[in-house]
């Protein structure tokens, strides 16, 4: 009987890309609802930091406009976002969340960090200035279940 091997753990994500048609045009129009701290840039990618993990914006979009496939992209109050994306013309798809579908045609839920299991260490918050960033019971609960709960 062979012997299973071991398989690694999926741990997180250290960036995601996002396919756009124009650098200036992403940056801009991500940059009126989100902090953009630029990391880097060059002629096809630019890279924004979002603490220990990052965002890419690459050119040369590849395929349509996202249905189903989404990133979920986290904030620490999605309310100014849901303004500036009103006051921006921006459709915001029904359903639970606050899906949108930004001009290159990818759909972004966003997400409060308070509400999901989802968690920064107080280093990370720290070197974000989110130091104060709390959990709802409901995510709480969520982290204790798994025997995860913050110290």
């Amino acid at each position: 009987m062979a012997k299973a091997s071991k398989k690694a753990r999926a741990i997180g994500f250290n960036h995601v890309v996002l396919e756009v048609d124009d650098l200036d045009a992403a940056l801009e129009f991500y940059g009126k609802f989100l902090e953009l701290p630029l990391r880097s840039r060059g002629e096809t990618m630019a890279f924004v930091d979002m603490g220990d993990q990052f965002l890419v914006f690459a050119t040369e979009r590849t395929q349509g406009p996202d249905r189903h496939r989404h990133i979920g992209l986290v904030v620490d109050d999605r309310e100014p976002v849901r303004q500036a994306l009103v006051e921006m013309g921006v459709e915001l798809l029904p359903g639970r969340g606050m899906d949108f579908l930004d001009p290159w045609g990818n759909r972004i839920q966003l997400v409060e960090y308070a509400d999901i299991q989802f968690s920064r260490t107080p280093g990370v918050l720290r070197g974000m200035g989110l130091e104060d960033l709390t959990k709802t019971e409901a995510a709480l609960a969520e982290l204790a279940e798994k025997g995860m709960a913050p110290d």
